[in-house]
């Protein structure tokens, strides 16, 4: 993908005359200040601490659902927004936050009845919405994150009904719809993008930029929904996108950005730090296809990468301009990678989970707001809803795995 270059200006420095009567005087006392990018001590993150900084989340969530059941919406705009052609745009930005919100208050397995209330008003929500939607116009494909998202909470809605064969029946069905609208918006390259801006081309089939972060995120909703709902995935589709990522692959198992990215892969978005997230979520999709490259040594070493060099990603988080942080990091990228870090280090042994997770949790817990949400990146109303979903479902896994 292609980005605007961002002009940085500094400020200038005010120098304030000193006081010559004020030499004697003693210093005045330092304020307390909570650097809010130190972690946590190591010793505060247990598996009730975990639990509390869930119910914190799901506490957010079900206070600030909107009255038809979904999360977010296009308000608190800003100076510079993301472009989002109406209304199709925020249809899309609308079913991926609530899919992800709904699929986390889900994973929290929390018995109160106003969770349950809200769980089931989102899922009433998501049968009258999701079948709408599609792309706002030929320039975004933003309603493939939609359609993944829907099929996350789908999946766990589906598996939290394993009592109501009827409503099971109900919830496969519009999981195999999603993935009948996905297909159709699948890039001419194989696998999905998010938009085709660039090229002058307006096209039934996207014919933009595919990227490798999209793909996966969209074959691991499909492959999750496969195994658990028996729903039936296209497999001209799965090869085609599974090729796409192979392509954006270099042989560190580094992903270029996008298809038009493959070719440089010293670019600052390409290397380690830049590609941090996305190889979580690439790896991961790999893994679930059986590529027989994706071994376990190297979901290890990457689960390793996170952890060490999550600063990086942290260093962009809340930036309101788009990848304006070094490597070209967006701030969106942040939230996205904590989840996909735990669909890859699932498939680890046991041991090498437990101490990832207690790490990832400790990050994690240390991003939370005083509200009880997370987010990363100002995207209209949208982000607390989106960052809190992939929070309450990373700290599940954590949850299950921390002894």
């Amino acid at each position: 993908m292609k980005y605007q270059p961002v002009i940085c200006l500094l400020a200038s420095a005010i120098l304030a005359q000193a006081d010559p009567s004020s030499a004697n005087r003693p210093a005045p006392a330092s304020p307390a200040v909570v650097d809010s990018r130190i972690l946590i001590p190591a010793d505060q993150v247990t598996k009730a601490a975990v639990q509390v900084s869930i119910q914190r989340g799901v506490d957010y969530l079900v206070g600030k659902q909107n009255p038809d059941g979904s999360f977010g919406g296009p308000q608190r705009t800003k100076g510079l927004n993301i472009y989002a052609p109406l209304p199709g745009a925020h249809d899309a930005f609308l079913a991926g936050a609530s899919g992800l919100a709904l699929a986390g208050l889900v994973d929290a397995q929390d018995p109160r009845p106003e969770v349950k209330r809200s769980i089931e008003l989102a899922e009433k929500w998501a049968f009258e919405k999701l079948p709408l939607l599609r792309r706002a116009d030929t320039t975004t494909t933003y309603n493939a994150w939609g359609h993944a998202y829907g099929l996350r909470a789908i999946t766990r809605l589906y598996q939290s009904a394993t009592a109501e064969p009827a409503r099971q029946s109900s919830l496969k069905n519009l999981a195999q719809q999603q993935i009948d609208l996905a297909n159709r918006y699948e890039d001419l390259n194989g696998g999905w993008g998010y938009l085709d801006i660039y090229d002058g081309l307006h096209t039934q089939k996207p014919s933009g930029i595919t990227t490798s972060f999209t793909s996966a995120t969209m074959l691991l909703a499909m492959k999750e929904a496969e195994k658990t709902m028996g729903v039936k995935l296209d497999q001209k589709i799965v090869t085609s996108t599974l090729a796409s990522i192979r392509l954006q692959q270099f042989p560190d198992f580094t992903y270029a950005y996008s298809h038009g990215h493959y070719l440089s892969p010293q670019g600052e978005i390409n290397r380690r730090n830049g590609s941090l997230a996305r190889s979580q979520a690439c790896n991961a999709a790999l893994r679930v296809f059986d590529d027989p490259k994706m071994t376990t040594a190297v979901l290890s070493t990457w689960g390793d990468h996170f952890i060490e060099f999550e600063p990086w990603l942290d260093h962009g988080r809340k930036k309101p301009v788009p990848h304006e942080s070094t490597f070209k990091i967006s701030g969106y990228f942040y939230f996205y990678g904590v989840y996909y870090f735990t669909e890859s280090a699932k498939h680890l042994p046991i041991e090498k989970q437990r101490d990832l997770a207690k790490k990832l949790a400790r990050i994690i817990l240390t991003r939370q707001e005083k509200d009880g949400s997370w987010w990363d990146y100002p995207l209209y109303d949208y982000h607390q809803p989106y960052g809190t979903g992939y929070c309450l479902m990373a700290l599940k896994w954590c949850r299950d795995v921390m002894e």
